[in-house]
């Protein structure tokens, strides 16, 4: 295959970064590779839709070295705080980056994996990955992405022929390996680890690295990054609670440096605004629970600005982690009135509408997907009583951002509720049926349209 120069720009800038980042691994040699999805749309943002599928399996299956780039996979080392108990033994076990290319849009862009065999960090794990949980990040992200969350994409999607033994789930299961495509995987957790070991070489190797590589900017300014971080960050926790949705699992070797989601497990979408609603049955005391993750996000940016703080002075680090709460309630009220369908106003007028909207919809219980679908498609029809008075006056000003002419508009509203995503799986499981899930896919990138 001969890809398209100005479309395929392929990177190998980790390797610049050098040992203390990486180990060279190789993948497992899967019994077979059957395609179940390949996301073309993200394909060819990177140059790569060209690929047949049998070449396409050969890259994203048996990890034959894309042209041009890493020559062969590397996983990434890290620490992290899980649950908020600091943890020095992780680190890429059962994935790797395994290409580096720029995007349509010149951002240099890693292509990482998730069940893709054993890595000096596996510890216990077996390095897979299962069919379903492979079928649950694809949806994730396909959501998110169409909710205007920053987030991984799932590229490919293979089942590998293998029976896995999983205790959350009935085993033998089916095997898959999933590719992403991810504005870096470099996590707060990287640089934790470099404190850690207090490497401040590394460390300033490292700042410079992200600001230049995956910002765009010159030097290796500690503060700036920490600057970048906090407001991207910000973005992406109040961009969580306009979407409904708990991810789970925010540790701090689950924060992308970028403010980038990624990374999928025990993720769900919220049925109402209950800020106690949790995604992981093993959140016990609620750490992450849906209302919780600013404070959540904000707690981990802390981590960061604790690791930097070898390397710059306390004070600078501390106003720029002061800003966070700022950043969040601009970028709450832009994402909020992104999926009401209005245009925003001044920060004092938006917080007013926000406040009012959240205190009504976990007063009167309404579905999440539900109520933001009506107010943009219908403007707060009749069926929503007196209780909704408030928000009906203050939203009746706002300009709409866009025509309500997509046919989305004509239908009802499209969610990604825990129950749902069983009743896709169910008949993948039983049947090797995956009509509902293309059709879901479908729908789900039917609403991006219909919202973008």
């Amino acid at each position: 295959m001969a890809f398209d120069p100005q479309a395929y720009r392929p990177e190998r800038t980790l390797t610049a970064l050098g040992e203390p980042f990486y180990d060279a691994v190789a993948a497992a040699h899967f019994p077979e590779v059957r395609l179940r999805f390949r996301n073309d749309r993200a394909a060819r943002q990177i140059g790569v839709d060209t690929l047949d599928d049998s070449e396409w399996v050969a890259h994203f299956g048996r990890f034959t070295p894309l042209p041009g780039t890493l020559e062969q996979p590397l996983a990434l080392r890290y620490h992290g705080h899980q649950f908020r108990v600091y943890n020095p033994d992780i680190g890429d076990g059962r994935g790797f980056t395994f290409a580096q290319l720029r995007d349509d849009r010149g951002r240099l862009m890693d292509l990482g994996t998730k069940g893709s065999g054993q890595t000096p960090w596996s510890r216990f794990g077996d390095g897979r990955l299962t069919l379903k949980g492979g079928v649950r990040e694809v949806l994730a992200t396909e959501m998110l992405e169409a909710l205007n969350v920053p987030t991984s994409r799932s590229l490919s999607l293979i089942e590998t022929g293998e029976a896995l033994e999983r205790n959350d789930e009935p085993s033998p299961t089916r095997g898959a390996v999933l590719v992403r495509l991810s504005h870096s995987h470099i996590r707060i957790g990287t640089f934790q680890r470099l404190a850690y070991h207090r490497d401040e070489d590394a460390l300033r190797r490292l700042t410079g690295y992200v600001l230049r590589e995956l910002y765009g900017e010159d030097g290796d300014d500690p503060v700036r990054l920490l600057d970048l971080v906090v407001e991207r960050t910000a973005t992406l926790a109040a961009r969580y609670m306009a979407a409904g949705f708990v991810h789970g699992v925010l540790n701090s070797d689950n924060i992308n440096v970028t403010g980038e989601s990624f990374d999928y497990g025990p993720w769900r979408f919220a049925p109402t605004w209950d800020p106690a609603f949790v995604a992981a049955y093993f959140d016990h005391a609620g750490l992450y629970a849906f209302g919780r993750q600013p404070e959540a996000i904000l707690w981990d940016v802390m981590q960061l600005a604790s690791s930097l703080r070898q390397i710059a002075e306390a004070d600078p680090l501390i106003a720029s982690l002061d800003r966070f709460g700022e950043h969040y309630q601009r970028a709450i009220a832009d994402a909020v009135f992104w999926r009401l369908g209005r245009l925003p106003g001044t920060p004092d007028e938006d917080r007013v509408v926000v406040q009012a909207v959240e205190r009504t919809m976990r007063a009167t219980g309404i579905a999440v997907d539900r109520f933001f679908f009506d107010v943009f498609a219908q403007d707060l029809p009749a069926t929503y009583g007196a209780e909704w008075d408030d928000v009906r006056a203050l939203l009746a000003p706002r300009a709409f951002r866009r025509e309500r002419d997509h046919s989305y508009w004509q239908e009802e509203p499209c969610a990604m509720l825990i129950e749902e995503v069983e009743a896709i799986w169910t008949p993948i499981a039983e049947r090797d049926d995956w009509t509902r899930f293309d059709a879901k896919v479908a729908a789900i990138r039917a609403m991006g349209d219909a919202l973008a």
